[in-house]
């Protein structure tokens, strides 16, 4: 082989261990860039002290003092119901605007869509409210539980009392 062809053949390699160098380099930034899970800017519930997997939780987020909390299928701007698994469960709420705004959550046990009473008008399944707010001897009130909110990726975490 000739000296000419030689360094050629040299020449050729250097530059494909380049180009290979600078592909590795390239592709192992991509996993954090491409390959990442995109957060969802929203409002994220995770529901606290549940005491069995029976029936469903409902969130209910309101955006005013209206209905506030007896009246979240009427009232709420945003219900998410779901089932229990391993007494855990958690509300997710995206593309929620920036604003003032109140979590009332229910642990809806027979599936009725309400929060039952006994006789004496006291709460037979569990509920919890956002900011710590808690009931006395009438639900609080949406100031008391209200909270706000700037648009960014926000995880609260509701106490269910039974």
């Amino acid at each position: 082989m000739t000296f000419t062809a030689m360094l050629a053949v040299i020449r050729y390699s250097i530059g494909v261990r380049n180009v290979a160098l600078g592909s590795v380099l390239v592709f192992t930034g991509l996993p954090a860039t491409v390959f990442a899970q995109p957060s969802c800017p929203g409002i994220h519930v995770e529901i606290a002290n549940i005491e069995n997997s029976t029936g469903t939780v409902a969130c209910a987020l309101f955006e005013s003092p209206e209905g506030f909390p007896a009246e979240f299928l009427h009232s709420a701007t945003h219900i998410m119901m779901m089932k229990i698994l391993d007494t855990k469960a958690r509300c997710s709420f995206l593309d929620i605007p920036p604003g003032t705004y109140a979590l009332a959550v229910i642990h809806d046990e027979n599936m009725d869509g309400k929060l039952n009473t006994n006789f004496l008008g006291v709460p037979s399944e569990g509920y919890g409210f956002s900011s710590g707010a808690e009931a006395g001897m009438s639900a609080p009130s949406f100031e008391a539980a209200s909270f706000s909110y700037g648009g960014e990726n926000l995880d609260l975490t509701i106490k269910l009392t039974y």
